[in-house]
C-alpha cells in the first residue's frame, strides 16, 4: 500500500516492513500527529549484536520522522528469558550482571538516537520498574485473565519447543504474557501506541495490542521486520566467529568494518538501505557503478553510525594500507614477549579458536606471515609482524 506518514513510508521504502497489526490506522497516526513507539532489550550481554541493528534503525527512522522512541531495557525479564525459538532455557543473571550489561548497552543507544525532554526525543525505561513491584495474585486477576492458554501454545515460538519434545518451564511460558504487560505499562505512563521488532516477536506483539484493547479499550499497533538473510541463505550477523557485536569492547572497529565490507554482491543494495543513512538516489548510483567500492562505502557508513565518524575514518584507512600491502593502524593486535608459532599468533589474534584449528588453517594454505604464504606450523613471528588468516582477516603482533 501507499503511506501518507514520513515515517511508513521511510521504512517501507527500506525494506523494514513485513507485518503491521493494523497498516491503515496506524499510517493515518502517524500523518496526525506524533507516534511514541518502543522496542524491548534483554540485557543479556555487554553488547547488542547485528541482530538487534534492524530495529535500532527503526528507531532512528521514527526519531527523524518527528516521532518518539521508547528503548525498553528488560531489566526485569532478563531476570526469565524469552523462549522465543530457542532450543534450550537461557541462562539466568544475578542483578548484578543485568545492571552492568544494561549500561554497557546504554552507549550503543547514544550513537543513534538523541536522548532527552523534547517531544520527539528518546527515552530509556527499564521494565524492572514494574514487574519487581507485581504481586502475584493480583496479576493473575488483573492480567492473567485476558490471555488464553490455548492460543499461547498455538505461538510458533512455544510450538517449536514442544513438537521437538524440549522443556519449556513455567518461568519462560510466562515471558510473553509479561511482555504484553510491558506494553500496557508504556502504554499507561507514556502514551505509547506502537511496538516493533523481529518477526520472531509477532505473537508477543499482538498479545500486548490485545491486552490494551481488552484492559483500557484502546487502540494500539504492532510492526514487525522481515528475517534478514544474506544471500547464500545465512543468518544476518552470524559468522564462523560467532556474533558480530555492536560494541567496540566486545569486536575491534576494523573487525567490525571488515564484516559489512565483506557482504556479498546481491546483498549491498538492501543493506544500504537498512543499515546507512544514505539517500536511496544515492545508493542506487552507488551500486549500479563500482560494485567494490560501495562496499567500501556501506562498511564506512554503517561503521560511522555504530562507531563513530573517525573510527570508520581510520577502519577505512587501514584497510586500504593492509590491501596495499602495508599494516594500518586499526588491526587487530595480539601482544607477544619475542617470537611465537604462527598457530599462536592466529588463536591469539582470534584467527582460531585452538591450536587444532589454526594446523589447519597453515596445513590449507590460509595462514601468511607479511604476505608470505605459510607451509610450516613451526613457523615463528615476530613482534611486528603482520598476520593474515585466507584474504580478508588480518591482524599484528606488538610487544607486551
Amino acid at each position: 500500500m501507499t503511506y501518507a506518514s514520513s515515517f511508513l513510508s521511510t521504512l517501507d521504502a527500506r525494506g523494514f516492513i513485513h507485518q503491521i497489526t493494523d497498516p491503515a490506522a496506524l499510517d493515518a497516526a502517524a500523518a496526525d500527529g506524533v507516534v511514541t513507539a518502543y522496542v524491548g532489550y534483554d540485557c543479556t550481554a555487554p553488547s547488542l549484536h547485528i541482530g538487534n541493528l534492524v530495529s535500532i534503525m527503526m528507531l532512528r527512522h521514527l526519531q527523524q520522522t518527528g516521532h518518539k522512541p521508547i528503548v525498553l531495557m528488560g531489566g526485569g525479564t532478563t531476570k526469565v528469558g524469552d523462549p522465543s525459538f530457542r532450543s534450550d532455557d537461557r541462562p539466568l543473571l544475578d542483578d548484578e550482571r543485568i545492571e552492568a550489561n544494561k549500561a554497557s548497552i546504554r552507549r550503543i543507544f547514544e550513537r543513534f538516537l538523541t536522548f532527552g525532554d523534547g517531544p520527539s526525543d528518546a527515552i530509556m525505561v527499564d521494565n524492572d520498574a514494574w514487574l519487581s513491584k507485581l504481586e502475584y495474585i493480583p496479576f493473575l486477576r488483573n492480567i492473567g485473565r485476558h490471555f488464553s492458554v490455548n492460543r499461547m501454545l498455538s505461538f510458533d515460538s512455544v510450538k517449536l519447543r514442544m513438537d521437538r519434545d524440549q522443556s519449556l518451564s513455567f518461568l519462560e511460558f510466562n515471558y510473553m504474557i509479561m511482555q504484553a504487560y510491558d506494553y500496557l505499562e508504556l502504554n499507561r505512563r507514556f502514551g505509547c501506541v506502537l511496538q516493533m521488532g523481529g518477526s520472531d516477536q509477532w505473537g508477543n506483539i499482538v498479545n500486548g495490542t490485545d491486552l490494551i484493547r481488552r484492559a483500557d479499550a484502546r487502540d494500539a499497533f504492532g510492526l514487525t521486520t522481515p528475517l534478514i538473510t544474506r544471500a547464500d541463505g545465512a543468518k544476518m550477523g552470524k559468522t564462523a566467529a560467532g556474533a558480530v557485536w555492536l560494541h567496540e569492547d566486545s569486536l575491534p572497529g576494523f573487525d567490525y568494518w571488515q564484516f559489512w565490507r565483506n557482504t556479498h554482491d546481491a546483498d549491498v543494495a538492501r543493506f544500504m538501505r537498512l543499515f546507512t543513512d544514505l539517500p536511496l538516489g544515492e545508493i542506487e548510483t552507488l551500486t549500479s557503478a563500482d560494485i567494490n567500492h560501495a562496499k567500501a562505502v556501506l562498511a564506512t557508513e554503517a561503521t560511522a553510525l555504530c562507531r563513530g565518524r573517525e573510527a570508520a575514518d581510520a577502519a577505512a584507512a587501514t584497510a586500504a594500507a593492509t590491501f596495499a600491502g602495508g599494516a594500518g593502524d586499526d588491526l587487530p593486535s595480539f601482544a607477544v614477549v619475542g617470537p611465537v608459532t604462527i598457530l599462536d599468533a592466529l588463536v591469539g589474534l582470534g584467527f582460531a579458536a585452538s591450536k587444532g584449528e589454526a594446523r589447519r588453517l597453515v596445513a590449507g594454505g590460509g595462514a601468511r606471515i607479511d604476505g608470505e604464504a605459510i607451509a610450516d606450523e613451526a613457523a615463528m613471528a615476530r613482534p611486528g609482524a603482520r598476520i593474515s588468516a585466507g584474504k580478508k582477516r588480518h591482524g599484528v603482533l606488538v610487544s607486551g
